[in-house]
């Protein structure tokens, strides 16, 4: 079997013995129902109103939301919450969408405000601004705006979460009357999915919310499509009634070609789980069997650094036997993201000493080390990157030249153990892939 692993601008060539073959895991094919725009259109006319949709499914003779033509109405100064350049959604298909009811309902340029949501991320550079605004760069780069959680003095403090959690956003939510949140909902793991409420908390909140709420994600209740009884999400679900202004949301679902396949608007919440429920349809995938070896890629644009790809780590090692290898692919093209995780790792004499700093004392990023270490404590991890072989070391990674470098040697370890047939699984999107073994 031969299988080609995308990297940057190019590929790898992967082969080995069909008989090795557990599964190549992708997202579920989803038949959209037309071109982006037709989807867009359509999820504009027909908006969830509150409690029209919850976390048990589509409620019965649930009234249609309010349209954004009308949502828009009487506003004056509209903030709209955007994503950074490390998320897939397709921010200029959604201004596409926009732009047309702003000029229909008379809503200037100048009502406008453009926010980042970076959460604790550096801002956009240029050309990252280029890339999220495309065509609509010239028209609304000056009405951009992006979150930077370290200045205290942007932040309004409006309390405490059930988990102790202080709650300090942006203050320019309580500037405008009229705020649309957009995003795309896919698996997290640790928030259970993205989208919705991210884009408050911790799109665009202070700096020590974020490292409060993430210290939540050390919990067994933080993981990849777990939102009931989990921390971190529940975090972000008492933070949303502090926001004054109405809130509109368009929400998208992208595919395994992150093309849209979906999108749905109206009330935060009730737009959030539908999106969810078509999510967890495309992410979702059942494996016949745990593996021994599984190889995961992180594609554009979570390649950017390790921070992000250890999202594809994390869902490899759910189908993962102990004592297995985990494949990494990821350029991590912008090096290793927040310093913090990889101190703390590089620190420790081993993932266990690890695991026991992060439970002695928290700082924002850990959970990041203690997701890796806990992956390390019971696998070995490869991972073809950019980055120095020994930075990879000191974070309990052995570095590859290639995937099938990686492959070869997991191959050999597997039969030194007494596994005459190893078991792989490719997982060609591994950020967003969740594996639900049928063993």
């Amino acid at each position: 079997m031969k299988i080609e692993i995308p990297y940057l601008k190019k590929t790898f060539p992967l082969e080995f013995s069909d008989e090795n073959l557990l599964a190549v895991a992708e997202p579920n094919e989803f038949k959209a129902a037309g071109t982006m725009e037709q989807i867009l259109g359509e999820a504009l006319k027909r908006p969830y109103g509150p409690n029209s949709f919850t976390k048990d499914g589509p409620q019965a003779n649930a009234e249609q939301g309010q349209g954004l033509e009308d949502f828009l109405h009487g506003g004056t100064r509209i903030l709209i919450i955007i994503n950074d350049a490390t998320r897939p959604t397709p921010t200029e298909m959604i201004l596409k969408g926009l732009l047309p009811v702003f000029e229909k309902t008379g809503i200037q340029i100048e009502n406008l405000t453009f926010i980042v949501a970076t959460g604790a991320h550096r801002g956009p550079t240029e050309d990252e601004y280029r890339q999220i605004l495309g065509v609509f760069y010239d028209k609304l780069r000056n009405r951009c705006v992006h979150h930077d959680a370290r200045k205290d003095e942007d932040m309004a403090d409006l309390g405490t979460t059930r988990n102790g959690t202080p709650i300090l956003l942006n203050k320019r939510l309580f500037e405008a009357d009229r705020i649309i949140a957009t995003g795309s909902v896919e698996p997290h793991y640790f928030a259970g999915f993205t989208g919705g409420r991210k884009a408050f908390l911790p799109g665009i909140a202070a700096y020590k919310t974020i490292q409060e709420n993430h210290k939540q994600a050390l919990s067994k209740a933080a993981h990849s499509l777990a939102l009931g009884g989990n921390p971190v999400h529940e975090d972000m679900m008492d933070a949303l009634p502090l926001i004054k202004a109405p809130v509109f949301s368009l929400m998208t679902i992208l595919d395994k070609e992150q093309r849209v396949a979906a999108a749905t608007t109206g009330d935060l919440m009730a737009s959030f789980y539908a999106a969810v429920e078509i999510a967890r349809k495309i992410f979702c995938v059942t494996i016949p069997a745990k593996a021994d070896i599984v190889v995961s890629v992180a594609k554009f644009p979570m390649d950017i650094d390790l921070y992000q790809s250890q999202k594809a780590i994390d869902n490899g090692a759910v189908a993962l036997k102990d004592g297995g290898t985990l494949i990494l692919v990821s350029s991590c093209r912008d090096g290793i993201g927040d310093e913090a995780y990889a101190k703390l790792l590089a620190s420790a004499k081993s993932p266990a000493d690890a695991l026991r700093r992060i439970s002695e004392g928290y700082k924002l990023g850990y959970h990041k080390a203690a997701k890796m270490a806990a992956v390390s404590n019971r696998a070995t991890i490869k991972a073809v990157t950019e980055l120095p072989t020994e930075r990879l070391k000191s974070m309990f990674i052995e570095s590859a030249a290639s995937p099938q470098a990686a492959l070869d040697e997991g191959l050999r370890k597997a039969q030194s153990r007494g596994i005459a047939v190893p078991k792989i699984l490719i997982l060609p999107d591994g950020c967003v892939t969740v594996p639900e073994s049928q063993d």
